[in-house]
């Protein structure tokens, strides 16, 4: 049967199966533009990025990289990157550490002796002491977080982002073909009112998209880069990393695709609040064959947008860790279509969707197989319904047109295992 072609690669879910080269039209991967039909960010005028550059300007460390991104506001530009940039080094590229980012006021241990909940309450930090705090976590992004402008498109050539945030604002971006890597926070904030017993909250995403709109992120691998397990303070993990990819602030038309998302928590959020301030009738997403393996949640997690998911691979071993894959939050339009599950046979189905508010969700075509079973067919609906109350309803109210190709279901551990990430 069809299954056999790739049991193998199935069994071994998101570790040997290699990524293949990305796909390319055209010989210079780095003038590679989105296809006609690939998604969201193909709508109105596509998404090109920096393909009509003269040149290609290639950069080894940070300062060549902060270089080449403030060069020729608004010109298009094509940055390619060869092999791993550390963030966190100065303008002579020379190591840095967290300690170099504390302003004189803050130390961890002052922090947690002033914040202790038995003593603080529950009341959110403030006075000098949180202050020293901010002050610290501006100075550690005025050294990571870079913005990407319009017309750009970044390469990557056996590249590696290492502890960087890229905060992409304009409009017509290209991310394909890197690495990102440990993007962490030195100075998470403790916040005693999120959740019943509180928690760690940190800055900076892998990939943030703030605004920005006609993007295209493309065959990328996302991760902590190892650096996940931390210790508990307040009978909280102290949260040094937040997401990997978010979309927020009234982006629009955007295109996920291919990319290996991985060992992480909090991973893709589109949408960052319940307001209606300005993402009403944006945060147009496509998020296709993409893997997201062991990830605990938002999956991606959803506000507003109309949000196409479909022939992503979703390979969770540690069911402790995890939390749900779809997020479906306030006016969510999410249709999501032949995606694959590889689950925990104690994961419950019906947890596979969470409740954000949101009402409705379209979900058709679902594959999942838990422990050593075959796939079969799942109504994640009507799982989702009959284990959670209130019920969603299943009329989105939009119908996908942009898609280049949709893989029945079955096809999809094959073509994401063997398709996703970096060429190497």
């Amino acid at each position: 049967m069809r299954w056999k072609a790739f049991a193998g690669c199935l069994a071994l879910i998101g570790l040997t199966c290699a990524a293949a080269p990305a796909s390319a039209h055209g010989h210079d991967p780095g003038r590679v533009v989105l296809g006609a039909r690939d998604g969201w960010a193909a709508a109105t005028t596509g998404t090109t990025g920096g393909a009509a550059a003269a040149g290609i300007r290639t950069v080894t460390k940070r300062s060549e990289l902060v270089a080449a991104l403030a060069a020729d506001p608004g010109a298009p530009k094509i940055i390619r990157v060869r092999g791993t940039i550390e963030g966190n080094a100065d303008d002579r590229d020379r190591p840095m550490s967290c300690t170099d980012f504390a302003d004189p006021g803050y130390t961890l241990p002052a922090y947690l002796a002033a914040y202790d909940p038995a003593t603080w309450g529950k009341v959110e930090p403030s006075g000098p002491l949180e202050e020293a705090r901010a002050r610290s976590q501006a100075n550690q992004a005025a050294q990571v977080v870079l913005d990407v402008g319009p017309n750009t498109t970044i390469i990557g050539d056996h590249a590696t982002l290492h502890g960087l945030t890229l905060r992409v604002t304009g409009d017509n971006v290209i991310l394909r073909n890197l690495g990102f890597a440990d993007a962490h926070d030195c100075f998470p904030q403790w916040d005693p009112l999120d959740g019943a017993d509180g928690n760690w909250n940190s800055e900076y995403d892998n990939v943030d998209l703030v605004g920005a709109t006609h993007v295209w992120v493309d065959h990328n691998d996302f991760g902590d880069g190892g650096n996940d397990r931390q210790p508990t303070y307040f009978g909280r993990e102290y949260e040094v990393h937040d997401g990997l990819l978010d979309i927020v602030n009234g982006s629009d038309l955007v295109t996920v695709s291919y990319n290996r998302l991985h060992d992480h928590d909090k991973t893709m959020l589109i949408g960052n609040t319940d307001k209606p301030t300005h993402d009403v009738g944006k945060l147009r997403v496509t998020v296709h064959h993409n893997l997201f393996s062991e990830i605990g949640q938002r999956a991606p997690r959803v506000r507003y947008g109309q949000v196409h998911v479909y022939d992503n691979l979703y390979a969770v071993r540690d069911a402790a860790a995890y939390t749900y894959s779809l997020g479906v939050g306030v006016e969510s339009r999410i249709y999501a279509e032949d995606n694959f599950f590889r689950i925990p046979a104690s994961v419950p189905l019906g947890a596979l969707v969470e409740y954000w508010k949101g009402t409705v969700l379209h979900a058709t075509g679902t594959l999942v197989a838990t422990g050593t079973a075959w796939p079969r067919p799942v109504d994640l609906l009507a799982e989702y319904n009959a284990a959670n109350d209130p019920d969603l309803g299943p009329d989105v109210g939009w119908t996908p047109a942009l898609v280049d190709r949709l893989d029945p279901a079955w096809q999809v551990p094959a073509r994401v295992l063997t398709g996703a990430g970096p060429a190497r």
